[in-house]
């Protein structure tokens, strides 16, 4: 679709080593042996097997009598669909004038809408929302502390999750920021804080607070929903947290907008500095609490996502470490091929709160909760 090819997707397009006028249109497929390199379609089919658990995962609890799960996982693919188009279409939704294209997607196996989407990004929107999500319910967060404190978890451990995956993805060409765009200013090594606060963090926040305040605190207290109800909740928990991710960074916004942009990194930080403070003691107080069985009322005991989390989190640490060896002789930021690396040690500082995060929610206690629908 030529007159969606706008200069800076093209040129982004063409470092990956694509045209834009050839990505395809709503749908294409490809072998993965047509890809760019090996870790393209390893990271697609660790993704993508993710979202498929986390679905039947719902599912299973849907069954049950918890529709919590499902409202998750829809209300972030309803999330996806509200954010990520404008994004890759500036000029169709009237603000080209505003937002120039950010970034671009490297061809995968499986992609949407001219080459824009690749099928594994919409995965990982339910996949680690669900898995953030789980090792915060497990832990008991929610039910103690309540929606807020309990979404501020969940957004902690997304980012521990999320940031491997952001601080590699350009060194592997998974994909190209646009660097020159302020709106991607300013960089933490290749990655904007913008991905680094907004996306890892904030939006899985937002998106958890609506979550549990629709849905997973009236389950909590027995209520059963059915199709149209859980129907309508999901929408709107996917339109309200795509708000809850305009409000949310804005503090960061306006210090952007007053200072010239010269403070936004900072102000960005120091949200994420707040949520850490609030998160960190609040985990580490609910397992110890679950390992003395001093707080079991309400416990959620199904491990099932939190051992897909596990082996996500091994398969990324493989891929870090075939990264490695360019990522040691990079100079001034950049490989040898060109390519941007990341943070390495801000990288081992997720991996181990990511990894503690699975021990924690893997070694409480085992208690059997009966169902919702025979509590």
């Amino acid at each position: 679709m030529p007159d969606l090819c706008t200069p800076t997707f093209e040129r982004l397009a063409e470092s990956l080593g694509f045209s834009c006028g050839e990505a395809g249109g709503l749908l294409r497929f490809r072998s993965p042996l047509q890809l760019e390199n090996w870790t393209l379609p390893v990271l697609e089919i660790t993704v993508i097997t993710g979202a498929v658990l986390a679905l039947i995962y719902a599912i299973k609890r849907y069954r049950r009598g918890d529709a919590t799960n499902l409202a998750l996982w829809f209300g972030a693919i309803a999330y996806l669909l509200i954010i990520e188009p404008p994004l890759y279409f500036p000029g169709a939704f009237g603000i080209a004038d505003h937002v120039d294209t950010m970034f671009a997607h490297n061809v995968f196996s499986v992609e949407f809408l001219w080459g824009r989407l690749p099928l594994y990004i919409i995965a990982i929107y339910p996949m680690m929302a669900t898995i953030s999500f789980e090792i915060v319910r497990i832990l008991g967060v929610f039910r103690r502390y309540g929606v807020i404190v309990g979404a501020i978890c969940v957004g902690f451990v997304h980012h521990a999750f999320y940031e491997i995956f952001d601080h590699l993805g350009p060194q592997l060409r998974w994909w190209e920021w646009s660097v020159d765009n302020p709106l991607n200013q300013p960089l933490f090594t290749s990655v904007p804080m913008g991905s680094v606060v907004v996306f890892a963090a904030l939006w899985p926040a937002s998106l958890a607070f609506c979550v549990q305040l629709f849905v997973g605190r009236q389950v909590d207290h027995g209520r059963r929903f059915g199709g149209l109800q859980l129907l309508w909740r999901t929408i709107v928990i996917g339109v309200l947290a795509s708000l809850g991710t305009g409000i949310l960074p804005l503090p960061a916004t306006l210090i952007g907008a007053a200072t010239d942009g010269r403070w936004i990194g900072p102000a960005y930080a120091a949200e994420l500095l707040v949520m850490t403070v609030v998160a960190i003691p609040v985990l580490v107080i609910q397992w110890r609490r679950l390992r003395l069985n001093l707080f079991a009322a309400g416990r959620y005991d199904d491990p099932f996502m939190v051992r897909y989390a596990a082996v996500y989190l091994s398969v990324m640490a493989v891929l870090w470490l075939t990264a490695l060896p360019a990522y040691l002789g990079a100079s001034g930021g950049l490989t040898a091929n060109g390519d941007p690396v990341g943070c390495l040690w801000y990288v081992v500082l997720c991996f181990t709160v990511a990894y503690l995060a699975v021990v924690a929610a893997a070694t409480v206690p085992p208690i059997r909760v009966p169902d919702v629908d025979t509590a």
